[in-house]
């Protein structure tokens, strides 16, 4: 007989695994000519990163062969491709800052972040291959796929910025390949580096995609719903940038009249006054847009949740479970 799993439990793995990661992460990029390439490396990695992805990924191990001492370098890789997507996404975002830390393309300048992504992304296909596997042609591959797809995202968001009819199955496929893809690729990596079978890949794979979906869009309504800057950013942040989110886009569905035209201004001005986020929020309220968008994370999370029944090891299981549940609640 198992132990539960409880909350308690899933965070102290969480926190123990975390520093494994940071210290794997630590001794990679080690060489110390050319610095600009190699600082950077080691500079990205030394941000406050959650390291959901690598977590992820030997979580998965776990659930299918009951260990993750060889999806290591698997998660390494995952977070390292991560990484390479968000010195590059600055980049394209010419922003600043990341988690108050001065950005790679800042630091130093754009030339040395994009050389230095570029080199990440061979040397996260470089620890794929050092895996303890057998299958690193599936794993050469899921990293590729969702290379791919990231960037098929990403172009999919810019694409999205300019469009003024943009529609909630657009912004779905964004999030789909912007972000869900890797969260998928993690746990279908970690799967294969566990020598799951194919079942239990598609498995992974489908909790991946509705866990992914569920996080991005409780992100749109933690934004409305935030107080006093307790989500971390400033409340209605997406509407006052005209950042095209479910709730305004299914908003604009059921709207008319007057406030259908208040938020088509939002996309039309790519933004609005601080001012107006009450009104905008009173709309999302009467329209029932943030009830239905509650609803519509609850359902994501439990389809995630049940998706995981066949995985072979009920505490690795478990444990993914419980950590899609930490990810909602985003206390850690």
């Amino acid at each position: 007989m198992t132990m539960p799993i409880t909350q308690e439990l899933v965070e102290k793995k969480y926190h123990l695994y975390h520093a494994k990661i940071n210290d794997a992460l630590g001794k990679c990029f080690d060489s110390e000519s050319p610095v600009t390439l190699y600082a950077p490396a080691r500079y990205i990695l030394e941000g406050k990163g959650k390291r959901i992805r690598p977590f992820l990924t030997l979580l998965a191990s776990e659930a299918v062969c009951g260990e993750s001492d060889s999806a290591l370098n698997v998660a390494l890789a995952v977070e390292i491709l991560h990484n390479f997507t968000l010195i590059h996404d600055d980049i394209m975002d010419q922003a600043e800052l990341r988690h108050g830390r001065t950005t790679v393309h800042k630091k130093w300048n754009v030339s040395a972040a994009i050389l230095t992504g570029d080199m990440m992304i061979a040397y996260a296909y470089e620890l794929a291959l050092q895996a303890k596997s057998h299958r690193h042609a599936e794993l050469v591959h899921i990293l590729n796929h969702a290379n791919i797809t990231i960037c098929e995202g990403q172009a999919l968001d810019m694409e999205l910025e300019e469009k003024h009819d943009a529609t909630i199955a657009d912004y779905l496929d964004m999030i789909a390949k912007k972000t869900g893809r890797l969260i998928s690729a993690a746990l279908e990596a970690g799967g294969v580096a566990g020598n799951a079978t194919d079942e239990q890949l598609r498995s992974l794979v489908l909790f991946g995609e509705k866990i992914g979906q569920a996080f991005q869009i409780q992100d749109d309504y933690l934004d409305i719903m935030a107080e006093d800057g307790k989500s971390g950013k400033m409340a209605g942040g997406d509407i006052i940038n005209g950042k095209k989110t479910y709730l305004l886009l299914r908003s604009l569905e059921l709207s008319s009249g007057a406030e259908r035209d208040l938020l088509t201004s939002i996309i039309a001005n790519k933004g609005i006054g601080a001012e107006r986020v009450p009104d905008v929020k009173a709309i999302f309220e009467r329209s029932g847009v943030l009830d239905e968008t509650a609803a519509l994370i609850n359902k994501n999370t439990e389809e995630a949740l049940s998706a995981l029944e066949n995985m072979p090891h009920a505490e690795g299981r478990d444990y993914l479970k419980g950590f899609a549940n930490m990810l909602m609640k985003r206390d850690f």
